[in-house]
């Protein structure tokens, strides 16, 4: 095929440009396609992480918690779910239910550690939260007023600021520091929702102290 003196230099300019920068052509397209590739895989993976605990985590929530016989199933289903499945939003969720679970059987010293992985692992901001207080929780119940009030001073979403407020009143009040839980009790009254159940209560451990 004959080609024109403009198309000829073209040609050859073309020829000269790629015998210098060709294999650097080459291997950035091949980075690029297998960057691409990998991307799609990982998504197509993700996805199937996604369903296969979504499906365990229907099958967890089909056992009753308050029911002795279904405790080991809990525990093993919420097992699989932390530990194959990390990266989902169904492992937080697991660990909250498989710790209730336990505390309805009394197995406190489990259910501290199923919130305590909840507190660190859970990926949906709410779950954590949530974990933080049971965990605070469990801790003021069993006289661990230091290690409640570390736990309620962890970050955690907004949305639960009256929550946490109210209980670290609760821990101040058992440690003999009545300033300072009136102090939390007047934050919690301006987090929490001004409807809320709640809110009643908050306000008479608050009157008790001497407001």
């Amino acid at each position: 095929m004959a080609y024109d003196l403009e198309e000829q230099e073209q040609l050859d300019e073309f020829k000269a440009w790629w015998k210098l920068h060709g294999q650097k052509a080459l291997t950035l397209i091949t980075i690029l396609v297998v960057g691409y590739l990998g991307y799609q895989c990982w998504h197509y993976y993700q996805d199937q992480q996604s369903l296969k605990a979504s499906t365990q985590y229907e099958n967890l929530l089909k056992l009753d918690i308050t029911d002795a016989k279904n405790l080991k199933a809990i525990q093993l289903v919420s097992a699989e779910l932390m530990d194959k499945f990390p990266s989902t939003p169904y492992a937080g969720r697991a660990a909250l239910t498989a710790a209730k679970a336990n505390f309805q059987a009394h197995e406190i010293k489990s259910a501290k550690s199923q919130l305590d992985w909840a507190t660190k692992h859970a990926k949906e901001d709410a779950i954590q939260a949530m974990a933080l207080l049971e965990l605070a929780s469990l801790q003021f119940e069993e006289k661990d007023y230091a290690g409640a009030l570390k736990t309620l001073n962890e970050k955690h979403t907004d949305g639960f600021d009256g929550l946490f407020a109210d209980l670290k009143g609760d821990v101040l009040v058992a440690l003999g520091k009545p300033a300072d839980a009136k102090a939390a009790y007047k934050l919690a009254l301006e987090k929490l929702d001004s409807q809320g159940r709640l809110v009643k209560f908050t306000q008479h451990k608050l009157e008790v102290l001497g407001n």
